[in-house]
């Protein structure tokens, strides 16, 4: 056999041995690991029940009508026996005077408007730092009074007559024209109408004191009719200049008291007719007219539908049905214009009932119930513009966006909740919360509770605490998604135990706080 032949044999028997598997051994079979069981982490929420919460529909109307829950608004609704018996008693109280000293902390604001303007010639103190105070004192007095309701409808109609606070031809009289809101709150429209037309703020900002019958202005007039009555739409070009025509002569005296006054030779006389509306306007009867023509004004359906529609954009939602606009105007129209039976018929509607969570918080909201809800409190400041916390509310508002009724156009202050739903707004909303609740911001002649006034009980579970603050902060019972956010929020767990007044609690209390106040549940109302 060659040597080629005895190869091809080898060859030959190998692979006859594989096929019989006698050649190279093949590997045994490896067992797979086992699959650790990662155990899934229980998120069902904790539950503190003796941190008591009001009924969903109790919380509701609360708080649309208040700048935020606290433990004393929730006894005192629950003491008035619900949220409505509650809200009557508001309205019952609406001329307390419990308020008067209520952040009384800036001297300025009772000087008369000849002393104010005098301070400011003499460059003593300007005006536009006066209107600093009013904003202060403006924000501390929804945050702390008991008359919550009262507030929140003086807020609505300074918004509904709005005059900027930072425009200082017309400052010195500017601080009475807050308190003449806050003063009608409840009143009628056919009240409140005239009383803010015929203010000297209202005369001097729309240009209605320089208005005489030979130069006519007709901001005044136009806007009367446009943003305070009867809406666009509703009345025409001719409408504006007769309206104005009757308005001059309506001016302010330039030296003290600064008060409102017709001006009989400035003021236009003959036969006017605007809308429905029409009077002889003789010389002599310019009162008489302007009084006429605003009452008719106020009593006109189209205000009705504008007055109307305006509380429910504010108080139900961004977009009410046509249904229950035209509701709410038979009711003013009914009423005589009065604006409690209004109120009245809209949160008993059912589409009050069932806006719940429908409004976002402007950012003065905002700041009001962030520093409301946890609680932060205020001294009377050591000097009138110094650092502390007090004077320092109204820069953190305009840093937010907007100081309080600082909007610079007449139409006031956005009701929807679109225009307070941009990326810049919560960026602002989430550093305000932040600040707070790491305790950074407010800092001078202020309180914050400490991180352990925060714990009900000396040793309680994660999920209880988180609980606890959701009752505390948001008015309602934690859930499931809320415990998860408080938990990487934190960097702890459902069952993680914790001790008041220990590092960990110390530690996971800011980034907890501010979770809560980020949260849509404090961000709405």
């Amino acid at each position: 056999m060659s040597r080629t032949e005895r190869r091809r044999a080898r060859q030959a028997k190998a692979t006859k041995g594989r096929k019989r598997g006698k050649g190279k051994p093949s590997r045994a079979p490896v067992k797979a690991a086992p699959v650790p069981v990662v155990k899934k982490t229980d998120y069902t929420a904790g539950s503190y029940p003796a941190t008591t919460v009001l009924a969903a529909g109790d919380r509701h109307l609360v708080s649309r009508f208040s700048y935020g829950t606290t433990p004393e608004l929730i006894a005192a609704v629950n003491a008035a026996g619900g949220a409505l018996p509650w809200f009557e008693a508001q309205i019952a109280d609406a001329g307390s005077t419990e308020d008067e000293s209520l952040a009384d902390w800036w001297p300025d604001l009772h000087l008369s408007a000849g002393e104010i303007h005098l301070r400011n010639q003499l460059r003593l103190r300007y005006d536009f730092k006066v209107m600093w105070d009013y904003s202060r004192r403006l924000l501390l007095r929804r945050g702390g009074t008991r008359l919550q309701v009262r507030e929140v409808m003086t807020e609505f109609w300074e918004n509904h007559f709005h005059v900027p606070v930072d425009r200082s031809f017309y400052l010195r009289v500017r601080r009475p024209y807050g308190d003449l809101m806050r003063a009608n709150a409840f009143s009628s429209f056919r009240t409140l109408l005239p009383a803010a037309i015929g203010h000297p703020a209202m005369l001097i900002y729309l240009d209605n004191a320089t208005s005489t019958k030979t130069h006519p202005n007709e901001n005044l007039a136009r806007e009367l009719l446009e943003l305070h009555t009867v809406g666009v739409g509703n009345f025409t070009e001719d409408d504006v200049k007769n309206a104005a025509r009757l308005l001059t002569g309506w001016t302010v005296r330039t030296s003290s008291p600064y008060d409102a006054y017709l001006d009989q030779a400035q003021h236009h006389v003959g036969s006017v007719k605007i809308l429905g509306f029409t009077h002889a306007n003789r010389a002599g009867e310019g009162i008489a007219a302007t009084a006429a023509f605003l009452d008719y004004l106020a009593r006109h359906p189209a205000t009705a539908q504008r007055v109307a529609r305006k509380l429910a954009t504010t108080f139900v939602s961004d977009t009410p049905s046509q249904a229950l606009v035209d509701e709410l105007a038979r009711v003013y129209l009914a009423n005589d214009t009065a604006t409690v039976p209004v109120l009245r018929a809209m949160i008993a509607s059912n589409e009050f009932k069932g806006a719940v969570g429908a409004k976002l918080r402007d950012t003065n909201q905002d700041l009001v119930a962030t520093l409301r809800t946890l609680g932060v409190g205020f001294q009377r400041p050591a000097a009138v513009d110094d650092k502390s916390g007090a004077n320092e509310l109204n820069g953190a508002a305009n840093l937010m966006g907007l100081g309080p009724q600082a909007w610079p156009a007449p139409n006031g202050v956005p009701q929807v909740s679109g225009a307070w739903a941009s990326p810049g707004r919560t960026m602002a909303s989430m550093k305000l919360h932040w600040l707070v609740a790491t305790r950074s911001w407010p800092t001078l002649r202020v309180t914050h509770p400490t991180p352990a006034s925060w714990m009900p009980a000396a040793t309680m579970t994660f999920r209880d605490l988180v609980d606890h603050l959701a009752r505390r902060l948001h008015g309602r019972a934690s859930t499931t998604a809320l415990l998860q956010a408080a938990c990487l929020a934190t960097g702890l767990t459902p069952t993680s135990t914790l001790t008041r007044n220990s590092s960990a609690a110390n530690a996971a209390m800011p980034p907890l706080l501010a979770m809560f106040l980020d949260h849509p549940d404090h961000l709405h109302r």
